[in-house]
C-alpha cells in the first residue's frame, strides 16, 4: 500500500519559472541587456541557477565567472522568492485528495533549504507538508537517492510504500534507486527531454491524474 507521496518542487509542485526568470533578467538589466523570454527559460528551470545562467549568459560551471554570477543570481532570487510563483493548476485538489485518504506528502528538491522552506511557506502549504528536503539536507542531490530516503525516514514510511513525482529524468532515477514507485509529469519543465522515455511507473498530464494512479 502507498503511504506517502513525495514531490519535486520546481516544475512539479509549483510553477517557479516566473520568479527565477525575474532574477535572471534583473542581472541582465544591470548589464544593459534585454530581458530573456520566459519561453526560453522555462524548459531549464528545474536545473536552477545552472540552467538559468546558461540561457541568460551562456555560462557553464567551468567558466571562471560562473561562481560569482551564480551567487548574484541566488541573491536576486532570494529577494523575490514568490512574487509570481504558484502551485500548478490542480495541485491543491491533489493535496486535498491525498489528505482525504490519510496519505502523507512532502517535498524533495535540489533547491537549497534556505529557498525551498520559505517558498513552501509563501505558497501557503507549509503547515500541511510533512517534510521539505532540500538539496543541502543530506549533502548530496538527486539523482542520488539519499534525499528521498531521508524523507522516508522523517515520515516513518518504507521507501516501497512511497511514490515520487517529478518533471526531470533524475527524479525518476532517484526514485527508482530509493526503491520507490515513480511518476513523471508531462506538464513540467522536462529539461528538453521526453518523460515517456524515463522509465517511470506512470506518466501523467495533470496533478489530478496522480490520484487516479494511486
Amino acid at each position: 500500500m502507498i503511504e506517502a507521496v513525495l514531490f519535486d518542487l520546481d516544475g512539479t509542485f509549483a510553477d517557479t519559472a516566473p520568479d527565477l526568470t525575474r532574477a535572471l533578467n534583473a542581472m541582465r538589466a544591470a548589464r544593459g541587456l534585454a530581458a530573456v523570454a520566459i519561453e526560453d527559460t522555462r524548459p531549464v528551470t528545474s536545473t536552477g541557477a545552472r540552467g538559468m545562467l546558461r540561457v541568460g549568459f551562456g555560462l557553464t560551471p567551468e567558466h571562471p565567472e560562473y561562481a560569482g554570477m551564480r551567487q548574484q543570481f541566488l541573491e536576486q532570487y532570494e529577494q523575490n522568492l514568490c512574487v509570481d510563483s504558484v502551485l500548478f493548476a490542480g495541485m491543491r485538489e491533489l493535496l486535498d485528495g491525498l489528505e482525504a485518504r490519510r496519505l502523507k506528502w512532502g517535498i524533495v528538491t535540489n533547491k537549497a533549504e534556505r529557498y525551498a522552506i520559505p517558498l513552501v511557506g509563501l505558497l501557503g502549504v507549509h503547515a500541511r507538508c510533512a517534510c521539505v528536503i532540500g538539496g543541502d539536507t543530506t549533502g548530496v542531490t538527486k539523482p542520488n537517492p539519499a534525499p528521498l530516503l531521508e524523507a522516508c525516514r522523517r515520515l516513518n514510511v518504507a521507501p516501497a510504500a512511497a511514490v515520487y513525482v517529478g518533471d526531470d529524468q533524475r527524479d525518476v532515477e532517484a526514485g527508482r534507486a530509493a526503491g520507490m514507485r515513480t511518476i513523471a509529469v508531462r506538464y513540467g519543465y522536462l529539461n528538453g527531454s521526453e518523460p515517456d522515455t524515463w522509465g517511470a511507473d506512470a506518466v501523467v498530464d495533470c496533478p489530478q491524474d496522480v490520484l487516479a494512479y494511486l
